[in-house]
């Protein structure tokens, strides 16, 4: 074993490395990139190296820096997480002729799973079902056109090198697939400096089950398999295992498959071989096809190792270190069934568009695993993936493990960013989601239900007010009054509400109509119904958590409310960002849903259009520029008469 390892990331995966290495006694080198100078995982290791400027190209992305930090801080070997470097083939190469140790698979086995097309190819020759597509050089836009007239729409378009949702278009129609390509094309670039594309057969009912692989570079296990289908934009929101519906000869067909696949190219490591399964007849031995490998650890592995009791991080700082498999095909278990939630911070409604802002509050629940790179106070930062936490849950039956996750989440409190926390309860309470009826599009089809949310929750409205006026506060509650009025109006961003104190431990809030409050036995009561919420005070204002999530923030009467850009003509920045690319020029005739803009942040791109006909009056920003959000990009006018 290792005495010393420097772990090549930071947020939640460095925080998760480190416990595992805390527990078997190697020491932890951190690495750090000035907008993480005091993150959580810089603050858990034994030592930390800076790495250069916030953004990934100048510190985590420097392979370089990396490996001089291993060195000087005398680190024997290098963990890569996920993301970043960690199927970076020349990396390793660089790691190895470093002297040190890579723990993860080989260079060689890294190139062979690293381009989709050939991938696929090597997937067919050992046996490995693989989807109808095309996966040549040819990237002629009209060639690829052609291939997808022969494939049958609908198609997918995808990178042929990277992954997470990135460079992945899908095109219902003809009419669509120039423009669709042009994206997926600008974005496989900016993220993978690597245009090229494949094109698939898009599955009209998929789920997407993966394979927990392991090997030692001779031979390879299977953990299982975990259903990942619960989507949006391509990107994981909810993952369980084992899969909904499985049954024990797809489990055998799909688990031999993904041992083919990993002892086909030597694989040593953690792996995922990730398969698209037709789910409108059921799990069928027939039906499932390979997708692309992970040829690292996934982000959601948490649920295979509480569904198996093995802590895949060990097993990667064993076999790195030069032990043999730690287990036998059959010394693994299944045993029950684990789900895991992503809080991210992002604006649900918006389009999942991400935020950031500073954690005013954050408390988990004490019977959930949590995943986390962040403490309250912590930055979430626009130059890296918004992730706040992943909340995992264990128990005997889907049923019982779902319930814990629905629960876990309500218990959950967090402040100072917009969150998914709302949107992560809904899918939890899903009707289909809990009989197990999963598939890709799950979420696109019932958005507007999962957004909803149900009627709306005046409890926890009405205790937000309490929490303004200052009377959650234990020391309070039994009506002192001295310094304050009765009766006063509070007012906060987008309401106010009238609040008189009716006696020791009551009041009265009266919005469009009067609510009676009071505390008593230990919880608070709004109409004479007794209520779950819990009210918190924090530095950004006040959080009502237990119902549906409410947070106020007090109104400044300084502050000048901004103006919405469809109401000026003036396309504004969503979030903080990059200008990708400006598309259009002063003068310019557009119509309303033409894109203007291109926008990236936190690894994606974002497109904004054109609210309404007009002409280009003014272009404020250029590409290459780092805006803020709410920045003014292009200025419209409306067009004459």
């Amino acid at each position: 074993m290792f005495d010393k390892i420097l772990i090549a990331n930071r947020g939640e995966i460095a925080c998760r490395v480190i416990d595992t290495c805390r527990r078997l006694g190697v020491a932890t080198v951190a690495v750090y990139s000035d907008a993480d100078r005091d993150a959580r995982h810089v603050q858990m290791a034994d030592q930390a190296v800076h790495l250069g400027g916030p953004a990934p190209a100048d510190s985590y992305l420097r392979g370089d820096r990396v490996i001089a930090a291993a060195q000087a801080t005398g680190a024997q070997a290098i963990h890569p997480g996920y993301g970043f470097l960690s199927e970076n083939p020349d990396f390793v190469d660089a790691v190895v002729a470093a002297g040190l140790v890579f723990i993860g698979p080989s260079a060689a086995a890294i190139r062979a799973m690293g381009l989709k097309d050939a991938a696929k190819a090597l997937m067919e020759k050992a046996g490995v079902p693989v989807v109808p597509g095309y996966h040549g050089a040819d990237q002629d836009p009209d060639h690829l056109a052609a291939e997808a007239a022969r494939i049958g729409y609908p198609v997918l378009i995808k990178a042929v090198a990277g992954g997470g949702g990135k460079g992945m278009r899908c095109v219902d129609d003809p009419s669509a697939f120039a423009d669709a390509l042009e994206s997926a094309r600008s974005e496989a670039q900016g993220a993978f400096g690597n245009p090229a594309v494949l094109i698939e057969k898009y599955i009209l009912q998929p789920r997407h089950i993966e394979v927990q692989v392991f090997g030692d570079g001779t031979r390879a296990v299977h953990l299982y398999e975990r259903d990942c289908s619960l989507q949006r934009r391509h990107q994981k929101v909810i993952e369980e295992a084992p899969a909904p519906g499985m049954t024990p000869e797809m489990r055998e067909a799909m688990g031999g498959a993904a041992v083919r696949a990993a002892e086909a190219i030597g694989y040593a490591g953690a792996g995922t071989i990730e398969f698209i399964v037709d789910g409108a007849n059921g799990l069928r031995p027939d039906g499932f096809w390979f997708m692309e490998m992970n040829t690292r650890l996934q982000v959601e592995h948490p649920v295979t190792e509480a569904v198996t009791g093995i802590d895949l991080v060990e097993w990667q700082l064993r076999v790195a270190s030069g032990e043999a498999l730690p287990a036998r095909q059959e010394d693994i278990a299944l045993a029950g069934h684990a789900l895991e939630a992503r809080l991210y911070a992002e604006d649900v409604p918006a389009g999942f568009l991400p935020a950031t802002g500073r954690l005013a509050h954050l408390r988990f629940a004490d019977h959930a695993r949590i995943e986390t790179g962040v403490r309250p106070g912590d930055a979430i930062s626009p130059w890296y993936d918004p992730m706040i936490a992943k909340v995992v849950t264990h128990g005997a039956t889907r049923a019982i493990a779902l319930r814990a996750l629905e629960q876990a989440l309500v218990d959950t409190e967090v402040a100072g960013s917009v969150t998914n926390l709302d949107f992560l309860i809904a899918l939890t309470r899903h009707a289909g989601f809990k009989r197990g009826e999963v598939d890709t599009g799950l979420i696109a089809r019932d958005l507007p239900s999962l957004l909803d949310g149900g009627a709306e929750d005046r409890a926890a409205l009405v205790l937000g007010v309490i929490g303004l006026a200052g009377l959650a506060d234990p020391a309070v509650r039994g009506g002192a009054t001295l310094w304050q009025p009765l009766r006063r109006t509070i007012a906060w961003e987008g309401g106010q509400a009238v609040l008189e104190v009716t006696g020791p431990g009551a009041a009265r809030v009266t919005l469009d109509r009067a609510h009676e409050v009071r505390w008593q036995s230990g919880r608070w009561w709004v109409d004479g119904q007794p209520c779950r919420h819990r009210v918190v005070t924090h530095p950004a204002g006040v959080g009502v958590f237990g119902g549906r999530v409410v947070h106020l923030t007090p109104l400044d009467p300084l502050a000048r409310k901004a103006v919405d850009g469809a109401g000026d003509g003036v396309a504004r920045s969503p979030m903080p960002g990059l200008v990708k690319a400006v598309h259009v020029t002063a003068g310019q005739a557009v119509a309303a849903g033409d894109r203007l803009a291109v926008l990236e942040a936190m690894k994606m791109e974002h497109s904004l259009t054109a609210a309404a006909d007009g002409v280009v009056a003014e272009v404020l920003a250029q590409a290459g520029d780092q805006v803020e959000a709410g920045a003014p990009l292009i200025r419209l006018e409306p067009v004459d008469g």
